[in-house]
């Protein structure tokens, strides 16, 4: 009996791999229900008379059998119901067989009802009891007959997918059954649905669709992922608690599970979900914070009817900036950055995106250096702006390590004209996006941004009000680690970290430009805003969850490599210096740090002084000349700590 089935099986499985990429002709399956439309008729007579055969008269069966055949024929054409793929059969396509056979079963109930009224005796008429059997065999058989193949056909799609998953779906409500669904539909993988995990204690203990629906600290603390074998799970809920997300991802990769989540349903292909469509879980997701409600009233009427300057608009944060402020309705947005290519991607975003489009002739393009006085003169005169966010800036470490010339030209130099022109053309404000590397600076880079700080705040004065924000690091912005760690993964590791116990600040991209809003809103000129980070995050650590929301074992799959600390690199940064404090504002985001404000001659002095260096080409003469005006910076693993040296020993 085994062997007879195991040569069943792989007959069946030959002829599934032969017919895989075929379709039947709808023609043949309207020929296959009609033969169950005419043969079932048949049965229904014979059920009618309670299986006595003898006395069925057949030629008149037979003509009765053909008529009924007619009409549903006739139904059957009109409501397509013969139209849909087997295998893919649904409710759809079950709604339209009920529709053909119901619609044929009021036809003849109506014919039925009409000959017996009137005393008329229509041979080829079916009596009302024959009508209603007829109608629950006919639909009944065509049903079946469908589900019955779509079993098979999905039966045989499991057992010749090479991909096995043991899968649990946190949602026991509509979309935990329409994720269920996709994975039933995949032809690739065998997925096989272990539990439904659902918060809702009213739902757990029940069964879906035979499948258990158990509360998820059961699930995760009784062995039932073990015993179960299962290697996945899904967040199929829609709107689900930041933190409740991140307990669950959390809690998942504790157990090795792959975390997927389900898209929204706006990201659906034509309306349906695939399981191809379920993507991985991202590190966003865990560090992700509640959205930050702005005071929307005051920044609208901050920036409505105002013409809007953006410098650096291309990069990561001066374009968050741009996505964020165009919406306010100014009066005209300038977006202003060097790199042609960048820009070019941004106004393609502006001009097609659902979201920006009806805001796209707002925008004006430019292509310009900071450090191009003539041109950033022409920019002021042409456009006057009254509002500038000034994003414009060297950020990578190592590079301005390398290239001090650059930092101090584009970071200082190109900072002052931006502030210089402001004043002259009567801006209202200025606003400069700072970093945490300006604090107590290590590096070339941090440096610089912190002499262009010094510069803005102690040149305020007049009509211009002028604004510093000062936060770390920018998930997935240009340069962060997390498209670096992404990348690596993808090329199968290893995972580079500068050092194990190295840590860092993140915000998501619009967090931090939504802050940037909020505190040039607010301010009343010459402060330094600094932004509530949260806590620092270890490097090693997320590199490490990075590697396990890939679907990879860390140290085992993909390994985490030490490269060693970079020019300029710290192991902490800092928000605040240690001479520094902060004070309260409205916004518990926000806090305006007390700082030691520097007199404008001596400041514009130091400058000029730095301006004529940059003409020398002497990296060591620009950086002891910024070690100088930024008496706490103190380089750290670079050639430059020969200064420090130098300096101490002076």
């Amino acid at each position: 009996m085994k062997t007879i089935n195991n040569r069943l099986f792989k007959f069946m499985m030959s002829l599934y791999r032969r017919y895989y990429n075929r379709f039947l002709p709808r023609w043949y399956v309207l020929v296959f229900d009609v033969l169950v439309i005419y043969f079932s008729f048949f049965v229904a007579y014979a059920l009618r008379v309670n299986l006595q055969l003898a006395i069925i008269p057949l030629d008149v069966v037979t003509m009765k059998a053909a008529f009924t055949t007619l009409v549903y024929l006739a139904c059957m054409y009109i409501y397509r119901s013969y139209s849909g793929i087997i295998r893919h059969t649904g409710l759809n396509e079950i709604a339209r067989v009920f529709q053909a056979t119901g619609t044929a079963f009021g036809v003849l109930l109506v014919a039925a009802l009409a000959s017996q009224t009137t005393g008329l005796k229509v041979t080829f008429i079916p009596g009302y009891a024959v009508v209603l059997i007829h109608f629950l065999v006919a639909f009944f058989v065509l049903t079946g007959s469908r589900i019955i193949i779509k079993t098979i056909f999905h039966r045989m799609v499991r057992a010749n997918s090479k991909l096995k998953r043991r899968v649990i779906i946190f949602g026991a409500g509509a979309a935990g059954m329409v994720t269920r669904s996709a994975l039933l539909q995949d032809q690739q993988t065998d997925y096989q649905v272990m539990a439904f995990l659902d918060d809702n204690v009213s739902k757990t203990g029940k069964m879906l669709d035979g499948i258990p629906v158990l509360l998820p600290k059961k699930v995760f603390s009784n062995g039932f992922i073990d015993e179960s074998r299962a290697d996945q799970l899904i967040i199929a809920v829609q709107h689900l608690d930041l933190e409740r997300r991140k307990e669950l991802i959390e809690k998942g990769l504790e157990h090795q599970l792959e975390i997927r989540v389900m898209p929204p349903v706006r990201d659906w292909i034509n309306g349906k979900l695939s399981a191809t469509q379920l993507r991985r879980a991202r590190i966003e997701e865990l560090m992700e914070r509640p959205p930050i409600k702005l005071g929307a009233e005051h920044v609208a009427r901050e920036l409505k009817g105002k013409v809007v300057l953006v410098t650096g608009a291309a990069g990561s944060i001066g374009s968050g900036i741009v996505r964020q402020v165009i919406t306010y309705h100014p009066k005209m947005l300038i977006l202003l950055d060097q790199a042609e290519s960048a820009l070019y991607d941004l106004q393609f975003e502006i001009n097609h995106s659902p979201e920006l489009k009806p805001y796209a002739h707002l925008a004006e393009y430019m292509i310009g250096s900071v450090c191009d006085l003539a041109r950033m003169k022409k920019l002021f005169s042409t456009f006057g702006p009254e509002i500038i966010y000034h994003a414009a800036a060297y950020k990578h470490v190592p590079l301005m390590e390398d290239n001090p010339y650059e930092a101090v030209a584009v970071n200082v130099m190109g900072t002052r004209n931006m502030a210089n022109l402001a004043m002259k053309y009567g801006a209202r404000k200025f606003v400069m996006v700072s970093t945490d590397k300006a604090v107590n600076p290590t590096n070339v880079m941090g440096a610089s941004k912190r002499i262009a700080e010094i510069y803005v705040q102690s040149i305020n004065e007049g009509h211009t009000q002028f604004i510093t924000t000062r936060f770390g690091n920018v998930l997935d912005s240009n340069g962060s680690v997390i498209p670096l760690f992404r990348k690596q993964i993808e090329q199968g590791g290893p995972v580079t970290v500068t050092h194990r116990d190295i840590t860092r600040y993140f915000m998501m991209i619009p967090e931090a430009c939504s802050l940037v809003l909020e505190a040039g809103a607010m301010s009343q000129g010459r402060e330094i805003f600094v932004f509530d980070m949260g806590d620092a995050v270890r490097i090693y650590d997320l590199a490490t969850r990075m590697i396990q929301l890939s679907g990879y074992v860390p140290g085992k799959d993909i390994m985490i490599k030490e490269t060693g600390l970079r020019p300029g690199e710290k192991l902490y940064e800092e928000l605040l210096s240690n001479s520094e404090n902060t004070l309260p504002t409205h916004h518990p985001k926000i806090l305006r740090a007390q700082v030691t404000i520097y007199g404008r001659k001596e400041v514009i002095k130091h400058l000029n002084d730095l301006e004529a260096m940059l003409a020398t080409g002497d990296n060591f003469s620009l950086v002891r000349k910024m070690k100088e005006i930024v008496p706490e910076f103190l380089s750290n693993n670079s050639v430059y700590e020969v200064l420090d040296q130098t300096r101490q020993e002076a």
